[in-house]
């Protein structure tokens, strides 16, 4: 019997180390919300269950997940009032101490059942509940995890002990995560306040952007801005290193652009010369990428006034015309634009230079080149291809390849244009589970 005992001891202990281990190698909320949902089914029996994220601090965020329940399903389950429900007397125990485990063994045939409850349970084919509180007395109450069983059943006390044992683990694990969800929603927000709210309105132009952020939140920036003549400036570029103060030397140097190009912008190499030098000056531990194009619209389309604008989510209006436009770049390191219209997708060729403050004094060649009528220019940031996990050539053809793939029906929409890139480069980039090195893109098309 003590073997007996003994054995089973340890293969509670064998079953709990794989599932922190699991759980510890989960990298965000999401993951982490998903990876208890399984493990803890798996301890009390369960097939089902709901995670409820509400930190008792207030500051969010607040989610709900579900494991073999459709979006719908939750939304059912929400609608029974909280207070009959075990899930919601734990949520709302306030936050003196840490709240039991609440055990609904056979819904249907429980008198004092709310009706709604009972409703919603057979709706949903459930007719018993297991809900543990995801709290410690260090993390606080982060939320509640409630296992539903098509039976009436309960775990028993050895399974009660292990899925406590775990919970009590998985909490501090989300405490974790949450702040580092915290923390990128903290960066992300700095960021795009960084970043140009608006793109300006340049007849004969119009432009699109888009900026993936990421959990390191990286020094990734973008800018587009009018020039005397009509003329207008684009710039991309990626600041070394991550957190706050790559976002603050991001700041700088896009501020700085803008002034030299305002100055100089006819001259791109003089441009990022300047701020090759202020970069050596301010910030001598750090190197960045950049590249700035000093665009001139076709002088048809500026002289018809047809011209392009801008709106919150920085798309423009079209000018028409029959002239051809001209670009001027330079780059500092940094991945080549591509072009993308009806007769061709290809990149441009640009010289081969360091990124700035790599050398004691950069200087590189410009190029000029001239996009046709309805060919779209895409500048982006070389995050874009390391986050595909491609090498760099793989990743380049990866590009050319989406670019290619653009549909024609959308080919006259640089906003499209982008998305469809993003999409097909790096699937599910512009929805939820970011991850890796914040992504710019900025697309301009030409009439």
């Amino acid at each position: 019997m003590i073997q007996d005992r003994l054995a089973g001891w340890v293969s509670d202990l064998t079953t709990l180390h794989e599932l922190t281990e699991r759980l510890a190698r989960t990298g965000s909320l999401d993951e982490a919300l998903d990876e208890l949902l399984h493990a803890g089914a798996a301890l009390v029996g369960a097939r089902r269950g709901m995670a409820v994220l509400e930190p008792a601090d207030g500051r969010g965020p607040a989610s709900t997940v579900g494991l073999g329940l459709a979006r719908a399903d939750l939304g059912h389950i929400e609608t029974v009032p909280r207070s009959a429900t075990g899930y919601g007397r734990i949520l709302d125990s306030g936050t003196a101490g840490v709240p039991g485990a609440v055990a609904q063994a056979d819904l249907l045939h429980d008198a004092t059942l709310d009706p709604r409850h009972r409703e919603v349970a057979a709706r949903l084919g459930y007719a018993a509940s297991y809900a543990l509180p995801l709290a410690t007395e260090e993390a606080g109450r982060l939320g509640v995890a409630v296992w539903f069983y098509d039976e009436p059943a309960e775990p028993a006390d050895r399974q009660r002990h292990l899925v406590g044992l775990y919970g009590r683990y998985a909490t501090e694990h989300l405490a974790r995560m949450l702040e580092l969800e915290r923390a990128r929603r903290q960066m992300a927000a700095i960021a795009d306040e960084l970043l140009p709210g608006r793109l300006p309105r340049i007849p004969g132009v119009r432009l699109a952007a888009r900026h993936l952020t990421g959990p390191r939140g990286g020094g990734e920036w973008y800018d587009a801005l009018p020039l005397p003549e009509g003329a207008l400036g684009l710039a991309v570029g990626s600041v070394s290193g991550s957190g706050p103060s790559a976002l603050a030397a991001m700041g700088r140097l896009r501020a700085s652009l803008r002034a030299y190009a305002v100055m100089e912008g006819e001259d791109p190499v003089a441009v990022l010369s300047d701020l090759e030098l202020l970069l050596r000056l301010t910030e001598p531990a750090r190197s960045a990428t950049a590249l700035f194009a000093y665009c001139e619209p076709a002088p048809t389309a500026l002289g018809t006034g047809g011209g392009g604008g801008g709106d919150g989510d920085g798309r423009g209006g079209d000018g028409r015309g029959n002239g051809s436009s001209k670009i001027v770049l330079a780059g500092a390191g940094h991945t080549p634009p591509l072009i993308v219209g009806q007769h061709r997708t290809e990149f441009v060729e640009t010289s081969l230079s360091a990124p700035l403050g790599m050398l004691a004094c950069w200087e590189a060649p410009s190029v000029e080149f001239s996009p046709a009528p309805g060919e779209t220019v895409l500048l982006y940031t070389d995050a874009l291809l390391r986050r595909t996990g491609d090498p760099m050539d793989r990743a380049f053809t990866r590009l050319h390849t989406a670019a290619a793939s653009v549909p024609r029906a959308v080919r006259d929409d640089p906003g499209a244009v982008a998305d469809h890139v993003l999409r097909t480069v790096l699937p599910g980039a512009l929805d939820a589970g970011r991850d890796g090195e914040d992504v710019v893109m900025l697309a301009a098309r030409f009439a």
